[in-house]
Parts: C-alpha cells; structure tokens; sequence
C-alpha cells in the first residue's frame, strides 16, 4: 500500500520563534505548544538550545557557524511542517538573510511559515539573564553575544511582533494562536 508523500489531513506549519537571548522565545513556544496540543494538533518544539548541543553540536557562534544552524534547524522544521505537524521554534537566528532563505525553502514545499518577532529590548532580556550571558559578556568572560556585541537584525515585517514584557506568557501565547486561526492553521 503506497502512501501520500505528506499528511494531507491537517496542515502543518512552522512558526519561527525569533528574538535575543532570554527574550522569552522558548517559554512562549511551550505555552502555545500547550494550547494546539489542547486542541488535539500533532506538536513539536525544536528549541534552538537543545538543538544547539545534539544536531549543531560542532559548531560555534562565528557568523557562518550560526548561518549553518538555522539551516539545519530550518530544514527539520520544514520536513515536520510538510508531514502535518506544527513546529514551534524558538531560536534567535540573528540574520534576517538565513530566516529569509528558511521560509523560502517552506514555500518552495508549499508549507506554510510564520515569523514571530519576539521583540523583547535588551536592558529587559539582560535583567532575566535566564543563562547567566548578559552578566557573562558584561565582565569579558564571553563575547559576542547577539544583540549586545554581534548583531540581531530585527524582523522588518514579521507575521507577528509581541512585546512579552508588556503581556503576561498566556496574552502573547493566545497571539500567537490567533495568529494561527486567522491564517487556517489552528
């Protein structure tokens, strides 16, 4: 018995979670994780941390390094999304160049892609320091950490920009998913 080569029951979708570090990226993903996921929709968070240490492990945060990890994380993105399920990913992706080449290859597959500016400014993401990075580069001991001595290009015209330090995780989780229900997707 031959099977079609994508899941033609519900569409999938990647929403790509964008924004500098501890930004909110991760815990707004899983919050809206929960919600499709209430709503009986196949879900998967590719968190950008995670995939950093297993599928991106060789790699290092030189320019070409962080373009090499977007692409790898924009493809299994892409392979989930055309196969029904919704992929949530929070990753920083600083260059809006990759990010562009990312929903290319979606639209290329015919999978929808959403970009979510997780527009957080840095004096609040550096008074969360989830990781201890912010406090890291301000004595020397790392550098280059994006959007305080390497760049973050920001989301020109995003599918969605949320202030989550404005909103509470919920308010900016229940964006995103009518994000999703406008465009068909929730």
């Amino acid at each position: 018995m031959s099977h079609p080569p994508y899941c033609t029951c519900r569409p999938g979708a990647t929403i790509w979670l964008t924004g500098l570090p501890s930004a909110g990226k991760s815990t707004i993903a899983r919050a809206v994780a929960e919600l499709l996921r209430a709503g009986d929709r196949r879900v998967e968070v590719l968190d950008g941390d995670e995939l950093r240490m297993s599928l991106s492990s060789e790699l290092g945060f030189s320019p070409e390094d962080r373009r090499r990890n977007v692409q790898r994380i924009g493809l299994v993105a892409e392979v989930l999304a055309r196969n029904g399920v919704t992929v949530l990913v929070p990753v920083i992706a600083p260059y809006a160049d990759v990010r562009e080449a990312v929903r290319t290859r979606h639209e290329k597959s015919g999978t929808a892609f959403l970009e979510v500016h997780v527009a957080t400014p840095v004096e609040v993401c550096s008074a969360r320091d989830v990781k201890g990075l912010y406090a890291k580069q301000a004595t020397g001991q790392i550098s280059g950490l994006t959007g305080v001595d390497a760049p973050y290009e920001v989301p020109k015209a995003p599918d969605l920009r949320i202030e989550p330090h404005l909103q509470t995780v919920d308010e900016s989780a229940a964006a995103v998913q009518t994000l999703l229900i406008e465009k068909g997707l929730a």
